[in-house]
């Protein structure tokens, strides 16, 4: 937990270039989920609205959700790290340069994967809380509409992140199927 907040502190410290969009939208991602969790809670056992059992799993899937995009958060900060590393590695002699390289290739296909799993997450959100605006407190719709916004914003966001990396990934099946797979999320978005 501790080193997510790290995370999290790095994105909001404008001199801190190591932590970018891809870590800044899983935490727009994790922030959406508390919220659509605490709409949730706020429903729950509300006359009129849906039965209980609705709202359970929405917490309990929210709530699962922000963990996992919080520590993505985190998990993307340090991939994008190991790229940076990566292009520090020594590069004199043949053995030294095919590692440096592999090293290099290793890091963008995991700085590419791990945003998209984060907007898989995203994805998933967006299911969520598009199910929970069917039937909410509506003293909470700022906040669901706050987290709808969220989840849209986050989304994009590691999409592009996905998108930005794959151009350094020279293995173009890899490429092409990370591409797919974030192509198959953006169609989430239509109409939105």
């Amino acid at each position: 937990m501790e080193e997510n907040i790290r995370s999290f502190l790095k994105v909001l410290d404008p001199k801190d270039n190591s932590t970018g969009g891809g870590t800044a939208s899983a935490v727009a991602g994790a922030m959406a989920s508390s919220l659509v969790a605490m709409v949730a809670r706020l429903s729950k056992g509300k006359e009129g609205l849906a039965p209980d059992k609705l709202y359970d799993e929405t917490i309990k899937v929210a709530e699962s959700l922000a963990e996992q995009l919080f520590n993505g958060a985190r998990e993307d900060s340090q991939a994008f790290e190991a790229v940076s590393r990566a292009f520090k590695m020594p590069k004199k002699t043949d053995e030294e340069k095919a590692a440096r390289k592999k090293a290099i290739q290793d890091g963008w296909v995991a700085a590419a994967r791990l945003p998209l799993a984060n907007a898989e997450r995203c994805g998933l959100l967006l299911k969520l809380g598009e199910r929970l605006t069917r039937s909410f407190n509506q003293n909470a719709k700022s906040d669901l509409d706050s987290a709808m916004y969220l989840v849209v914003a986050a989304l994009l966001g590691c999409l592009a992140n996905v998108e930005i990396n794959v151009k350094s990934i020279k293995d173009k099946k890899i490429a092409d199927d990370l591409l797919n797979q974030a192509n198959a999320l953006r169609k989430l978005l239509e109409g939105k």
